[in-house]
């Protein structure tokens, strides 16, 4: 627990749960009774302040299972107004907070050590669906909100691969999917945002309101402001999806057939897969998808012109089967706690091929673990000046999904060296990385990170979370 804990106290009552205090005399947590009088009184909240093991457990975990930063309480709200007291309180007091979602992260990005992490799965209301858009709660599931607006013949434009992840999270990052190479990245499909700034602030902010504020924390890593509403574009969803599965003898000839449906944009849905082959070597497959609603249906020959595939599978399923193909397979994951040093790395077109080759040469099967993805995305088509990507027109990311079967922590140090590796492999072809994984880094390698732009992070720090209260787990200003 941080040594300074010993001039904080916390007092809060709750309807759900018994009155607790944090005495500053050293004596812990205590209820209210055993209280010294110098617990400092938390306001009231709608929601509750809980500081039982499993709670404070819970948020010191992730989907990494690799680092465990403990707080020393968990905030479920029971509205945004606990939200800003927090925050507000969190500066009077000298607390970090953090927001967590599904807790999908897989190294810490959402733990604060002796602070408060808010837990936003008790504020997840859909609020609205129109024509072109949704409202909703920063805790609600992407999952949840596809099925209430397919109830209406509406679609978010982008999906994750994985739906059960908080809205608040993905946008706090970036969000991309298949989809991407259409429509961008989730941050680029928000309209509109309120969030609670760093210093206690509840704003609202948009293209037109707030600018500055809009464009920083989309993507901004939970460093400014916490996300807790946003307003979500919403196009007319299709019925059905055809898969198309293509594989090719090498990765030159995938990722050429990859950039050629790129360019004309002929999928719905472009991504790719690197499989371990049975007797060593690798598969090599593009994976696109037509989405179509009867009785209009693609036109396989056109989509499948000057790919030249070395064979195919082609298949049939439900637009939101496709869009859900891999939650149940997550959820079956996750009570056995694997460790997942995962790595994400956007490298620009002329480096993918040479870069990545390289990274099979020495990439082992178990040392893939899970699911190992390459696809491209046309630079244009993500505009958030936060997320960081080479300087390419097309850029394709290399997402290395591991898990560590059965848990082994040397073998976890090993892959977090090897993520490092990797890391100033790709910064040095001119790579930066997706925020998701788990990259040892030093507040040296996010001022590379964020490069010329880093003046304008540190400004807006500054401006919108002066006390450095949010976030600490990604390790941006300082370690965590």
């Amino acid at each position: 627990m941080d040594t300074r804990l010993g001039r904080r106290a916390f007092l809060t009552g709750t309807a759900a749960a018994a009155v607790v205090a944090f005495d500053p005399a050293g004596l812990g947590w205590v209820t209210s009774a055993d209280a010294s009088p110098g617990g400092i009184t938390v306001p009231g909240l709608d929601g509750e302040l809980v500081v039982d093991p499993e709670s404070r457990a819970e948020a010191a975990d992730d989907y990494g299972h690799i680092v465990h930063r403990n707080p020393v309480a968990v905030l479920r709200p029971g509205s945004v107004r606990d939200i800003v007291t927090m925050v507000r309180f969190a500066n009077t007091h000298e607390l970090q907070v953090a927001m967590r979602g599904q807790g999908h992260s897989t190294f810490g990005q959402a733990q604060v050590a002796g602070g408060v992490v808010i837990d936003s799965r008790t504020l997840a209301t859909i609020h609205r669906v129109d024509a072109d858009r949704a409202v909703v709660d920063a805790g609600v599931q992407w999952l949840d909100l596809i099925q209430a607006t397919l109830a209406q013949g509406l679609t978010p434009p982008v999906a994750t691969d994985y739906l059960g992840l908080s809205v608040g999270g993905t946008l706090s990052v970036g969000g991309i999917g298949g989809a991407t190479s259409h429509f961008g990245l989730q941050v680029d499909n928000v309209l509109a945002l309120e969030v609670v700034t760093g210093d206690g602030r509840l704003l609202r902010c948009s293209p037109t309101e707030r600018r500055e504020l809009f464009r920083t924390v989309l993507g901004g890593l939970g460093q400014f402001a916490i996300i807790v509403r946003a307003t979500v574009r919403l196009v007319p969803a299709e019925t059905n999806a055809r898969v198309f599965n293509l594989f090719y003898p090498d990765l030159a000839s995938m990722t050429a057939a990859q950039r050629t449906a790129l360019a004309d944009r002929r999928f719905s849905y472009l991504e790719g897969q690197l499989i371990p082959a049975e007797g060593g070597g690798w598969q090599y497959m593009l994976e696109g998808v037509a989405y179509y609603t009867p009785p209009s249906t693609p036109d396989d020959a056109a989509l499948l012109a000057g790919l030249d595939p070395a064979s195919s599978q082609i298949s049939e399923v439900p637009y939101f089967d496709w869009l859900n193909r891999i939650y149940a397979l997550v959820e079956q994951l996750k009570p056995l706690r694997l460790p997942g040093p995962w790595i994400n790395v956007f490298l620009p077109d002329a480096a993918t091929d040479v870069y990545v080759t390289d990274v099979l040469a020495d990439l082992a099967p178990a040392d893939a673990g899970g699911v190992v993805l390459l696809y491209p995305v046309a630079r244009e088509e993500i505009t958030r000046p936060l997320v960081m990507l080479p300087d390419s027109e097309v850029v394709f990311l290399l997402a290395i999904l591991r898990t560590v079967s059965p848990p082994n922590d040397a073998d976890v140090q090993r892959l977090l060296g090897v993520n490092r590796a990797l890391y100033d492999e790709a910064r040095a072809v001119g790579g930066t990385h997706y925020p998701v994984g788990a990259i040892p880094l030093t507040p040296a390698d996010w001022r590379a990170h964020y490069g010329p732009r880093y003046a304008e992070v540190l400004l807006q720090k500054r401006r919108f979370d002066p006390n450095h209260v949010l976030t600490p787990g990604q390790g941006i200003f300082r370690n965590p």
